[in-house]
């Protein structure tokens, strides 16, 4: 498949650009972004072509990879997909919820398939075990821990990124946390609290359709010392934590990749779809009108 990067910052130098560039079922034809020194540097970096023209690159191929600000990205997203272009996105898909569900509509509108990138979700332990804990019921509650310390002093290359510094913890890491709770607990029928904590730190609780509650503490302003991701479930069969991945970010865009190739030659859509990812926008948007002046 012909694809193409939309995106030139360090997530898209990280890891889209080497997943695209190192995928033996992917031709990565180049990348378009907002700063044309950029786009060129990186092409240059990953043997492709940097493209002056967005709609130059979005007709030379059959799917985009997007790796911009979520409110461009939904931009993008629709202007890609109404171009025939397949869409691996990343989280979060929008930050608005009439965004997201332009995005969802532009896909069905064209027929072609989307994958939103949750780094934990394609990351082979999480996978395996969020499954397994799928599969059992009598959850009684969950508590998700996600903190990270991009505004605590680390030197992060994120820490100057306007939309995080705006929209915060609860808009970053909180997909993750929500993409590995859902399949197993079930939707989140309501955010029943949500209450600020240290810098941007946000506590959450939720109710499942499948009967237990959850809470979420998400953070990116944790001294390093302190920063850490923890997903722990109880119920009947007793305690279940999530266990550590082995895979970085590079290995696991390319299983998102391989969902999109999967999705797009007819195979069923993956369930981290643009509707997976308008649901995370609507329970995000819902925590967010319940915090402190923010409604």
């Amino acid at each position: 498949m012909r694809i193409g990067l939309l995106g030139t910052g360090p997530w898209a130098d990280m890891a889209h650009a080497p997943a695209l560039a190192g995928h033996d079922g992917l031709d990565f034809v180049g990348v378009w972004g907002r700063r044309p020194e950029a786009a060129k540097a990186l092409a240059e970096r990953h043997g492709t072509r940097a493209y002056d023209d967005a709609d130059a690159l979005l007709a030379d191929v059959e799917a985009v990879a997007v790796a911009l600000p979520p409110g461009v990205q939904a931009e993008w997203a629709v202007r890609a997909a109404r171009a025939g272009c397949h869409l691996l996105l990343d989280k979060p898909l929008a930050t608005t919820v009439a965004q997201g569900r332009t995005v969802l509509e532009a896909t069905r509108a064209a027929g072609v398939a989307s994958v939103v990138f949750f780094t934990a979700r394609f990351q082979p332990e999480t996978e395996a075990w969020i499954a397994e804990q799928a599969a059992g019921d009598g959850w009684f509650t969950a508590r998700a821990q996600w903190l990270g310390s991009v505004f605590g002093g680390d030197g992060s290359p994120f820490a100057d990124s306007p939309w995080r510094r705006e929209k915060g913890a609860l808009w970053d890491v909180g997909p993750h946390a929500l993409s590995v709770l859902l399949p197993v607990l079930g939707d989140a029928l309501r955010v029943t609290a949500a209450a600020p904590g240290p810098g941007d730190t946000v506590h959450l609780a939720l109710d499942h359709a499948g009967g237990a509650s959850s809470t979420l503490t998400l953070s990116l302003t944790a001294p390093p010392a302190a920063a850490g991701t923890a997903v722990e479930l109880r119920g009947r069969t007793g305690v279940k934590l999530l266990p550590d991945a082995t895979q970085g970010a590079v290995p696991a865009l390319q299983r998102a990749a391989d969902a999109l190739l999967a999705a797009a030659g007819g195979g069923r859509p993956h369930p981290c779809d643009a509707a997976f990812g308008l649901r995370i926008t609507e329970i995000l948007a819902e925590a967010e009108h319940l915090l402190p002046g923010r409604s």
